[in-house]
């Protein structure tokens, strides 16, 4: 289990052009980071992760034929979150309790095939 957090804060660490910076606050209140040409808004409550995805001109992107994974770090073990679209977002229920602002990775698809990842901070 040890080995696996690590290896999740090892790849949140390693810069490359998929990975982005966090760059704001959303209009839903979440941290928005930029990742594989979209913006992302990652949205936390207790047991739930949402993600908006908005353009380069803050224009909403439909999430339909988008999938995803959100890897967040909770209590210093990563927690994997499936993430399937849902009316307006991606979203995806969590197994154990989320902080209002996780630190982690999400990681999608988008319905061209083209993958991409945004990290939280």
């Amino acid at each position: 289990m040890k080995r696996t957090a690590l290896l999740v804060i090892m790849a949140m660490g390693i810069g490359s052009p998929v990975f982005a910076h966090e760059i704001a606050k959303g209009p839903h209140g979440g941290r928005v980071a930029e990742g594989g040409g979209v913006h992302l808004e990652l949205v936390a409550t207790t047991d739930s992760i949402d993600v908006y995805l908005t353009d380069g001109k803050d224009q909403a992107v439909t999430p339909n034929g988008y999938k995803g994974t959100a890897i967040l770090l909770v209590d210093g073990k990563p927690v994997r979150v499936p993430l399937a679209p849902q009316d307006a977002r991606l979203t995806g229920k969590a197994s154990n309790l989320i902080p209002a602002d996780p630190k982690g990775v999400v990681q999608f698809t988008a319905p061209d095939g083209k993958t991409g990842q945004a990290r939280f901070n």
